[in-house]
């Protein structure tokens, strides 16, 4: 989604797409941004939700903010269908406490087309909170 209004009032928070090729990178980048001077790491799917409901990092509960992702186009193909591939295999492999069939479900949807790659999750993560306005360049 792209947003183009200039609310002068919201909080600009820039992720860059050029420092990371992976989805640890992307945590680490995610967390040098948004946590910065705390001891807490992004390190899951649902930490990186977590924190964008605010109250500790860069920005309060509720506060309106803009996340712009530059090289958006290089995080998209990075976080990609390979690297959800991955993701899913070393999900399947680890096992418990993780629903293998689930997960095996969302691989099949992946390779047939139907599924959606870490890229359009992080996206639909970022978009489901109303205060966040994201802007992919």
């Amino acid at each position: 989604m792209l947003n183009t209004s200039n609310n002068n009032t919201r909080k600009m928070i820039v992720i860059h797409g050029g420092h990371f090729s992976s989805l640890a990178g992307f945590y680490d980048e995610i967390s040098s941004v948004l946590m910065k001077n705390t001891d807490w790491k992004v390190g899951t799917l649902d930490g990186f939700d977590d924190i964008l409901y605010g109250g500790f990092g860069v920005f309060e509960n509720n506060e309106e903010i803009t996340i712009i992702c530059k090289d958006s186009g290089k995080s998209e193909a990075d976080l990609g269908l390979k690297a959800t591939q991955e993701f899913y295999d070393l999900k399947i492999r680890q096992g418990k406490p993780f629903n293998i069939e689930l997960i095996q479900e969302k691989r099949n949807d992946l390779s047939n087309g139907k599924g959606q790659t870490l890229f359009e999750i992080l996206v639909e993560i970022i978009q489901s909170h109303r205060n966040i306005t994201l802007v992919l360049a």
